[in-house]
């Protein structure tokens, strides 16, 4: 049987992504990267480099796909808000693999920092006040993360399904904007 060097690479840094989302850089261990991916350790030198390249690669890969499956949508903000939450309850490992990035290697992990930059200038907003465009687009993000990071006794009490949080975040997001379709700029 032909090995399928492109499928490899794909489980690898799909167990690597589950893995590091779980337990963080320092939790996650390379022998059950590669078990769960069918594989063995070598293939993940073999194609990543080590850990902290396969960290590196799990992390760009997560908040990539995140930017590209909930794209912003400057017209509307609210929407998009509870957009992204309804993504965190789906699938939260970009959210935990930036928190662990921050926790655990803030100097050394190399943040997508181009996927960040294109939502800024892709929201057009004007300063609002005090606000420039990258802190309103920080505080949707978390208003949106919210009850992924909130600790659980506060969580209990809010908004308990996906589309209560999402009805929420909708709501915050139109308080802080002033509008329910914030229109872009031109």
């Amino acid at each position: 049987m032909a090995r399928d060097a492109e499928a490899t690479r794909a489980r690898l840094l799909s167990a690597a992504c589950d893995e590091f989302a779980r337990v963080g850089f320092a939790g996650a261990r390379v022998d059950r990267i590669a078990a769960a991916a069918g594989s063995n350790v070598r293939m993940i030198y073999a194609y990543f480099g080590g850990k902290s390249p396969l960290f590196d690669a799990s992390f760009e890969h997560v908040v990539s796909a995140m930017a590209e499956a909930v794209p912003p949508r400057p017209d509307d903000l609210p929407a998009w808000a509870a957009e992204l939450v309804e993504f965190h309850d789906r699938d939260p490992r970009a959210l935990r693999i930036s928190m662990w990035a921050q926790l655990e290697r803030p100097q050394a992990t190399t943040e997508p920092l181009d996927v960040y930059a294109q939502k800024v200038s892709a929201m057009h907003l004007p300063e609002q006040g005090e606000l420039r465009p990258a802190d309103v687009l920080m505080l949707i993000y978390a208003i949106a993360q919210a009850w992924q990071l909130s600790p659980a006794g506060l969580v209990a009490h809010g908004a308990s399904s996906t589309a209560e949080r999402a009805a929420a975040a909708r709501a915050a997001v139109h308080r802080l904007t002033g509008s329910g379709a914030r229109q872009a700029a031109t």
